[in-house]
Parts: structure tokens; sequence; C-alpha cells
């Protein structure tokens, strides 16, 4: 069961809302496990208690929630309980309530959608009484200093606090007001074009989105971006307030984004960069309880540690990862050599590989790992040789043990113990296993051995992995391919890409058509494929799989090209559709006849397969002489219908019909002959 279905929670949370508190709230409680940060939820919760009058629940539910549910619903929500709560207990309850507000907004004031809690807390300090001339002029202070910092806020509603500052100013004193007017309207446009901007993207973000681990959904990673764009400070503000709003959004982030640890691993980065590490690894500390299956949260913990040099507290986070990730045992087990050998020397790495190496969920990699580190950073290539010894005893079913091994000694330049190792491992590999192990054999004796053993061990390769082919013989056989491969190097061959091609398509047809018998493939790239692995391709020596391609008939298929299709063809293609035609102008009426032949002239086919294109409007046309031009056009127009048949074309009859000067008091006579004009007999001469 899906324990993130949002589905499921929503119908549990309206269940829960029909309930009494006592038997809604195993369900929040259940809800609330599954999503910590889900603003709506926690509102639901904490307003069934105070529906209930349970104050001391209620103060319960808000300190659990409200730090990390920045949401201006869930604290306005808080906001209203603590005012009814010290509504009647005078000034000390008033001044309760200021405390209140002024914690709220320390928290939630950058929210874009903060103006309406600004302005309760300016009305509610408006609100407040006062005695002695001191009390009034500390309050309007107070409520001075609160419309400064408001409208410095890019909120919804900043245009509309910015008249109240100008209509408060003026009211106290008009001498002062112009001044600290002209000081803040700058601030006051710098804030407004902000949310301006942010507007765009804020009114696409889903609010009400429930947080979840990452599905690669266009919308989670949209909010992602959308969310983190407030990161700069384009209101060059103070550098205190631009972090303030920078943790704000942030914070709000990952009310929906919880389960992302790239989120918190920025949030972390960006306290580390601004100088406080002490913050950024309180962000990890929270990231690793939030996320315990994320390894890599862990290392990138331990690194900060590292880097800050608290070894022992990294050096827990490594042993944290071992005993809580099995399924990453393996890593855990090799990064914690190296951290051993970078923190506390040879002899602490050694000693920790001796005990790994001994648990059961140990892999070759941890031996390949220390090998080489042995090598490479202790240059002791005796232990390193003597690991790879142990492990082999272990892992001689291993492909890829095998290959580091023999990469190994390569770098000895221990040529006979490398042939030695190839033949002991390829007798007791399965053939399926082996396919690679023998491809760096013969790469090995390619690239160091002399010719015959180069032939010798290609032709043992063939014979070994033809047990596993269905045409044995086919693999056997040797084929310019095999040359291709031997005497390449790199990203260099001893071939053109075009040979390379083709000889990789016979290469793989050769082994496969005549088993198959499969008579539609094509050499020149139709091929029919259904297994082989063959990449084209001037780098690589094969092209990728494909699945069987069930190809077309086309055996009767004509490729559209109007200037390739000839009278006769064409008058082929259309004998199906003529009779038809010609019944159904048979029916028409000299109006409708002579409405069609007057419409313009369109683009269209002319009998000889050429494409008549008639003048456009606006474009002048190249003309001869004008008598000379039209009495030529007369001629050819003449010549052309006595020489070849009718069109079957009706707007090229029209065409036609025009040229010879067939007016509309003729149409009549043009529907009665069209049967015959259309069937490609003429019924007039041209004497």
């Amino acid at each position: 069961m899906d324990i993130y279905n949002v589905e499921a929670a929503e119908i549990l949370a309206n269940e829960a809302q029909l309930l009494p508190i006592g038997e809604a709230a195993p369900i929040y409680e259940k809800l609330l496990s599954t999503f910590p940060t889900a603003a709506k939820y926690w509102k639901q919760y904490v307003e069934a208690y105070m529906s209930a009058k349970d104050d001391e629940a209620t103060k319960q539910i808000f300190s659990r929630c409200l730090l990390s549910c920045l949401q201006i619903n869930l604290w306005r929500c808080y906001i209203n309980f603590i005012r009814r709560v010290n509504d009647k207990r005078g000034s000390d309850g008033l001044e309760e309530t200021k405390k209140a507000f002024d914690f709220m907004l320390n928290y939630v004031g950058n929210d874009v959608a903060s103006g309406p809690v600004w302005m309760d807390y300016i009305a509610f300090l408006k609100s407040m009484p006062v005695v002695t001339p001191q009390e009034e002029s500390h309050r309007m202070t107070t409520v001075r200093k609160v419309y400064q910092k408001a409208i410095l806020v890019p909120t919804n509603h900043v245009e509309q606090l910015w008249k109240d500052y100008e209509n408060f100013e003026n009211s106290v004193s008009r001498t002062l007001a112009k001044g600290l007017l002209s000081e803040y309207q700058p601030k006051f446009n710098s804030a407004k074009a902000v949310y301006r901007e942010r507007k765009k993207y804020i009114d696409d973000i889903d609010w009400n989105m429930l947080a979840v681990p990452p599905t690669g959904s266009y919308k989670v990673i949209n909010a992602n971006d959308q969310y983190l764009t407030g990161r700069g400070n384009p209101q060059r503000i103070d550098a205190t307030t631009a972090n303030r709003r920078v943790t704000f959004t942030f914070e709000q982030c990952l009310m929906y984004l919880y389960h992302h640890p790239d989120i918190w691993y920025d949030y972390a980065m960006w306290h580390a960069k601004n100088g406080s590490v002490d913050s950024a690894i309180k962000i990890f500390q929270r990231a690793v309880k939030a996320l315990p299956d994320s390894g890599v949260l862990k290392y990138a913990f331990a690194e900060l540690e590292e880097s800050r040099g608290a070894i022992q507290p990294a050096k827990a986070i490594y042993e944290s990862l071992i005993a809580e990730n099995a399924g990453m045992t393996s890593l855990a087990h090799i990064q914690f050599i190296r951290f051993l050998r970078r923190t506390e020397g040879i002899e602490a790495a050694r000693k920790y590989f001796l005990d790994a190496r001994k648990l059961p969920g140990c892999t070759y990699h941890v031996y390949v790992a220390y090998a080489t580190m042995a090598f490479c950073l202790d240059k002791d290539a005796k232990v390193a040789q003597s690991v790879f010894e142990a492990g082999l005893k272990r892992f001689m079913h291993e492909p890829g043990y095998i290959l580091e091994y023999a990469d190994f000694l390569c770098r000895l330049n221990d040529d006979r113990n490398v042939r030695a190792l190839f033949e002991r491992a390829l007798s007791l590999l399965p053939p399926e296993e082996s396919i690679e192990v023998w491809k760096r054999f013969a790469q090995f004796e390619q690239t160091y051995g002399d010719l015959s053993s180069m032939l010798k061990v290609e032709q043992r390769r063939k014979e070994a992995l033809s047990r596993t082919s269905e045409d044995a013989l086919s693999a056997l056989e040797n084929t310019l391919y095999d040359v291709v491969s031997r005497y390449s190097y790199m990203d260099l061959w001893p071939c053109s890409t075009k040979e390379l091609d083709y000889l990789s398509r016979h290469e793989w047809l050769a082994k496969n058509i005549a088993n198959r018998g499969d008579k539609s493939v094509v050499l020149t790239g139709g091929a029919t494929l259904d297994k082989g692995d063959i990449r084209v391709g001037s780098n690589k020596k094969s092209f990728p799989q494909s699945s069987k391609v069930v190809r077309p008939e086309i055996s009767r298929m004509v490729i559209y090209d109007p200037r390739q299709m000839k009278g006769p063809d064409f008058s082929t293609t259309a004998s199906g559709y003529t009779k038809e035609i010609d019944e159904i102008l048979k029916r028409l009426s000299p109006q409708m006849m002579s409405f069609i032949t007057n419409l313009p002239a369109i683009e269209g086919l002319n009998q000889n397969g050429s494409i008549h294109r008639p003048p456009r409007d606006g474009q002048p046309t190249k003309r001869k002489n004008s008598e000379r031009g039209r009495a030529q056009e007369e001629d050819d127009t003449s010549t052309t219908v006595q020489s070849r048949a009718m069109p079957r074309d009706i707007f090229r009859l029209r065409q036609i019909q025009r040229n010879r000067g067939l007016g509309p008091s003729q149409s009549g006579s043009a529907a009665l002959s069209s049967g015959s004009v259309f069937s490609g007999d003429q019924s007039a001469s041209s004497g």
C-alpha cells in the first residue's frame, strides 16, 4: 500500500472533519506522521481542538507545527487563538498579543501573502489604548516602524500598505511626512516591482500540494524551480534582511519538497557558503532525520563535518551509514576506509579492511578499492597484489573482479601473470559469463602479444562463445570485421564510417539471416532485427539491439511527385472515378456550370504532368508584345487542345474553355457535352 497516496489522504481528512475530536485525533496523527509539513491538516487538527475549547491541547498542536509549516493560513489561525485567549486579560493580554504578532511576522512576514497580517498588526497597534502623550508618541513611533517594514516586503497588499502609510504620515505631520515619504518611495517602488515579477510564477504554485517522495513529475520540478527563484536580492536590501528572506524561501520550499534531498543540500550549502557552518550542520541534522534512507545526504553531512575538522562527528555518520543502510554496505565500507586513511592513517584503514572483509555482505569492490589505495597511495605493490590474490579465492566467479585484477597486473608489466589469470578464470567461468573476460584477453594479446598468440586467442574466443550462439558455424568464420576489431585503437579505425557501418550490418546479418531464414532482411538498412548487439558509428563496433520490426507492404507503393506523373499514368489512376464525375456533371444546371466556369484560376496539375501556377494578386506577369503574345497563346492553346486528349480535371477544363473564348451563354452546351468531354472525346473540331 502506498502511504503517500494523496487521494486517500484527502478522503481521511474529510472524514476526520465530520467526527468528534476524540475520534478524529488518531486519524490526524496518522496523516501528519506521513505528511508532517501539511499545513492544511495541521490547521484542521488545531481547529478541531479550538472548537472543543481545549486550549491546552491547542497550544500543544501549535508548538508542534508552527516552525515547520510557514503558511499564512495556519499562522493566522494561531494569532486568532492568541487574541481570543488574551482578549479579557487587559493590558497584559494586549502585550502578549503584541508579542505574538511580532513572533508571527518574524517567521512569515516575508510571505507574499502576508499583506493582510501586516494590516491586522497595524490596526491592532492603532487600537491600543493610550493615556499620556508619551504613550501616544510611543504608539505612533511603533506604528511608523511597522509601516516602514511592511512596505519593503513584496506582498500582494504592498500598494494598499503604501497608501495607508501616506495617509498615516500626513495625519501626523505633513512637514515630516514629505521627507519620510520621499525617502521610502524608491524602496516601495522596488518592492512593488519585485512583487509583480514574482507574481508571474507564484500564481502557478499549488499551495495545498502535499510533500511526497520525488516522482519526476513536471509539476513538482516546476514548483522546485519557482520556489527557489526567491534566493536573490533584487531589492538590494541589507544582508541581514536578505538572508532572512532566503531562509524563509527555503523553509517554505521544504514544506512541499520535504522528501527531495537536493533541496536540503542546497539549503545547507547556502548557509555554509554564507559563513554560517553551524546553521548548515543543523540543516543537515534535520535532513538526515527527515530522510534517514538518503545515503548521499549523509555523505555530504560527513564531508562538511570533516572539512571543518570535526572528525569524530564525521566518523559517527560513516558508522551510521554502515549500520543502517544494508543495501549500500560495500560502498559505505569503501568510503569509511578512505576516510580512516585520510584522518587516522594507513594502519587504521588496514585494520578496518581486515574486519570488513570477513563480513557476509562484503563484495569484491571492497578488495579492489583497498588494493588500489595501497598501490597508488601507499606505493606498496606487494600488499596490493596480496589483497587481490586473497580476493581471488572468494571472487573467482566474478568477471568484474578478474578484469580489475588483470588491469592491476598490466600496471605492474606482469604479462606472464596476466595470461595465467585469464587462463585460470576462463577455465572456471561458464561461457555466458566469460564474454567480457574473453574480450579483454583478446585485447591484451592484440596490444602486447605476437601475431600467432593474437590469432590463437581470437580463435579460442570464437570457439568458446559459439557454444552460446544459435549458429556456431557462422560464429567460427573469419570476417573482415574481425580484422577491423583487431587493428582499431581507441577511436581510430582502419576504415571509413560508411565501411564500418556496412561491415557491422554484414557481420550481424551473416550470423542471423541463415539461421532464421528471414527473406525480408535488407542489407541497405531494412534489416528485421530481433537480437544481437550491433552499434553503427565511427566510434562503435556494434549497433544497438532492436526488437523485431513489422515491415509494410511496399510492392505497390508509389512515391508522390507531380513532376513524374505523366498523362497516361494519371488517366489510369483516375479511371476509377471519371465516370462518377461525368454523371454528376450531367445533372448540373446551366447556372451552376456558368458559375464553375467563371471561378478564379487555381494551381493544378496539367495533362503533361507539369504544375500550373496562375499569377497572384499584386504580382505583375511577364508579357511579350501584347498582340504577338496573345496571338501566340491562342495558337499554343489551339495546338495543345488538338494534340492532346481533353483533361479530366474540371478546373483545368474551365481554364481551357476560358482560353477558347467560351462565354456564359455557351455554358449550357458545355454542360450538355460534358459527358463526352470528360470521357476524353473531343466534341468540337478546331477547323
